[in-house]
């Protein structure tokens, strides 16, 4: 059983919260509190697993609750901004959820979870809740013109580098992200991305056909640099 530890200022999101792990067999809300120094406390006591926790508090923010907290137990951020989910994920967050949260949402945080704390019952003693909290993550946040937005990995196509920005082609959306194909080649895991062109990154799994070194995602058909063939071709070769 899991033992969870509900944090909000707000008793209505803390209602919603312990709804959502009554409905999961493997969770138990073991405390639940508006007041963020009462929840670090029971925390510091220990035998504690996972803080579902809001960030903007009063006496203490989510993110310094972190700090203090750091490797004693896992942390999912509830917030209403996405202007703290890099603070978050720096402070090794295993997810960020943005209110108001859906129970599918709130249970891809929970598998995380799960994921995490199953490796770290056989995993090697040098490693890190933080290490493999980078195994799970299955969502991105990307810069756009005004705020953060984040990205489910799952429904990137392809991402179309442009002179001063990118277009993130999703299955439901465009979006328009205010950083380099470098940057965000980082942010994506190697396995399920890979660059194509100098111009363009693809999601291997929504790759439909390659002939004669066009690649085919969807209706679109995006051209095979010769740089990148090689790497290519090995990729898709071992998925």
């Amino acid at each position: 059983m899991i033992k969870c530890v509900v944090v909000d200022d707000k008793p209505l999101a803390i209602d919603v919260l312990t709804h959502y792990i009554s409905k999961i067999p493997s969770l138990s809300v073991t405390f639940s509190t508006d007041n963020p120094l009462e929840a670090l406390s029971k925390v510091l006591e220990g035998d504690v697993d996972v803080v579902f926790l809001d960030i903007q508090m009063p006496e203490l923010s989510g993110i310094q609750f972190m700090k203090i907290v750091k490797g004693k137990c896992l942390v999912v951020l509830t917030t209403a901004y996405a202007d703290y989910a890099l603070d978050g994920f720096d402070n090794d967050a295993v997810d960020y959820l943005l209110k108001p949260v859906s129970f599918e949402r709130f249970h891809k945080a929970v598998d995380k979870v799960q994921l995490i704390m199953n490796g770290l019952a056989e995993k090697e003693p040098t490693s890190s809740p933080a290490m493999e909290t980078k195994k799970v993550i299955s969502d991105i946040f990307v810069k756009t013109e005004y705020k953060l937005v984040r990205v489910n990995l799952g429904e990137i196509l392809y991402i179309k580098g442009l002179q001063n920005y990118l277009n993130i082609h999703t299955i439901n959306e465009n979006i328009m992200s205010l950083q380099t194909m470098k940057k965000i080649e980082e942010q994506l895991p190697a396995d399920q991305f890979i660059r194509v062109h100098k111009s363009y990154i693809v999601s291997i799994s929504k790759i439909k056909s390659v002939e004669r070194n066009r690649i085919k995602i969807g209706e679109t058909i995006i051209a095979l640099g010769e740089v990148y063939r090689k790497a290519f071709y090995d990729a898709i070769a071992t998925n």
